[in-house]
C-alpha cells in the first residue's frame, strides 16, 4: 500500500499528462446500434440482464449481435426462451451503476452479467472502497431482481492495451489486476455469484480499433464462457 502510494506520487505528473494525451488521441467509439430489450428462443424461461460499462454496452462491436449481449443470446437461445435486457453506459462506474439499479423498477432477472471496474480503476477509486461497492451491487441485484446467478466479469488485461503508453499502461494495468484479484476473492464461495476472468487473450488483433475496447472476437469468447456458466448453474447441457 505504502509503495503504491509512493509510486503514485512520484509518477503523478507524468501519468496525468499521459492520461490527457490518451483522451485527446484515442477515438471515441460509439455504443453499437441494436435492440436493448427483447425475447427469443425456445425452452424454459430465462430472464437475463447485462449491466455495466462500455464493454457491457458493446463498444468495439458493429452492432449488438456482435457484442456481449448478442453473443450470450445467440449461445443460449436454442436452450432457453430468453427475456433479455441491456442496461449499460460508456464511462459507468460501480457507484453510478448502484444508483442506476436503485432507480430501476423491481423485477426478476434469473441471470445478471456485470462488467465494471476499468472506469473505477482509471478514476482512482481505492480498492477497499471498490470491494464494498461491488458487494453492495450484488446485494441489490439479489434484493431487487431476485438474481439466481450473478456473473461478475473480471477486469481485462489493461497492462496490454495498445492505446496506453508506458508507464501509464503499467500503472493502470497494476491497478486493474488488483481490482480483478479482489473481485475473484470476494466472490469465491459467495452464493449465486460466479467470477468470470477476462484474461483469456492478450492478442491485440482481437481488440477494437481504439486499442482499448474488446473486438467481436473477444465478445464471442466472453459470451461463450457466460453461456457455459449459465448451463452449469441451471443444469442444462449444451455446446
Amino acid at each position: 500500500m505504502a509503495r503504491d502510494m509512493l509510486l503514485t506520487v512520484m509518477l503523478g505528473p507524468l501519468l496525468l499528462i499521459q492520461g490527457q494525451w490518451v483522451r485527446r488521441r484515442t477515438p471515441r467509439l460509439p455504443e453499437p446500434d441494436g435492440a436493448r430489450q427483447g425475447r427469443c428462443g425456445t425452452g424454459p424461461w430465462l430472464r437475463i440482464l447485462v449491466l455495466g460499462d462500455s464493454a457491457a454496452a458493446g463498444v468495439g462491436a458493429a452492432n449488438q449481435s456482435e457484442a456481449l449481449l448478442g453473443q450470450v443470446v445467440g449461445a443460449l437461445s436454442g436452450e432457453f426462451r430468453l427475456d433479455w435486457s441491456l442496461v449499460a453506459r460508456t464511462g459507468a462506474t460501480t457507484a453510478e451503476t448502484i444508483e442506476t439499479v436503485r432507480q430501476m423498477p423491481s423485477g426478476v432477472f434469473d441471470v445478471v452479467i456485470t462488467s465494471l471496474g476499468v472506469n473505477d480503476a482509471t478514476r482512482g477509486v481505492q480498492p477497499a472502497r471498490w470491494s464494498l461497492q461491488q458487494g453492495e451491487l450484488r446485494r441489490l441485484l439479489r434484493e431487487r431482481f431476485s438474481a439466481r446467478l450473478i456473473v461478475c466479469s473480471g477486469l481485462p488485461p489493461v497492462h496490454s492495451f495498445p492505446a496506453l503508453p508506458q508507464p501509464l499502461r503499467w500503472y493502470l494495468g497494476r491497478r486493474a489486476t488488483r481490482f480483478d484479484q479482489i473481485l475473484r476473492g470476494d466472490t469465491r464461495g459467495e452464493a449465486n455469484a460466479e467470477f468470470l476472468s477476462l484474461r483469456f487473450s492478450d492478442d491485440r488483433a482481437l481488440m477494437a480499433t481504439d486499442g482499448f475496447h474488446p473486438g467481436p472476437g473477444i465478445y464471442r469468447e466472453w459470451g461463450r464462457r457466460v453461456a457455459e456458466l449459465v448451463r452449469e448453474n441451471f443444469n442444462v447441457e449444451g455446446g
